[in-house]
């Protein structure tokens, strides 16, 4: 499994490397090595004093699923490190508990940022996700959402072959949004 561990703000320490490696490698037991096609390690530090919680982990698992992402924040690089892996594990579970085919939920996007420089003051796109839409039905966009930790989800729907957008509401239900 290729394991890409980068810092955001911080210089990785080798200690910390080997530790995020030893942890992904405890995802094995749940996805087999030939499932995962790729896993992106972000560390985040806050130098702000006034953050108490300033150590950040996001990871990105490519499958050849769906993709998983998580993130955690806590005082310490290690508990986030933890926490992190431990809703990984229970995406993964969740997902694997699900009876979708995983061809029907295979995605396989890229992500590019875009190094966008709005002027002073202005808001701007900072990022663009260029990504396949694989025709699916509402309820795997929802599962799909669900991994990816999003709010909400655009996608292809299998049943009308429109772009529809399933979203969480308030009251932990799920929203649909089709064209008229």
């Amino acid at each position: 499994m290729e394991v890409i561990v980068k810092g955001k703000n911080m210089d990785v320490p080798p200690a910390i490397k080997d530790y995020v490696h030893e942890k992904i490698s405890r995802l094995d037991r749940f996805l087999p090595g030939d499932q995962v096609m790729s896993t992106e390690v972000e560390l985040t530090s806050e130098k702000n004093p006034s953050i108490a919680a300033g150590q950040t982990v996001e990871v990105t698992l490519r499958t050849k699923g769906p993709t998983i992402r998580a993130k955690e924040t806590s005082i310490d690089m290690h508990a986030s490190i933890d926490g992190v892996l431990a809703k990984l594990e229970k995406q993964i579970k969740k997902y694997k508990d699900k009876s979708y085919s995983s061809s029907s939920l295979h995605r396989n996007g890229e992500a590019k940022r875009t190094p966008a420089q709005p002027a002073e003051g202005e808001a701007g796109i900072v990022r663009l996700k260029r990504m396949p839409f694989k025709p699916m039905t509402p309820e795997e966009a929802t599962l799909q959402m669900d991994l990816l930790g999003h709010d909400f989800f655009v996608f292809t729907n299998s049943d009308t072959e429109e772009i529809n957008v399933v979203y969480r509401r308030r009251n932990e239900n799920y929203g649909l949004i089709e064209p008229a």
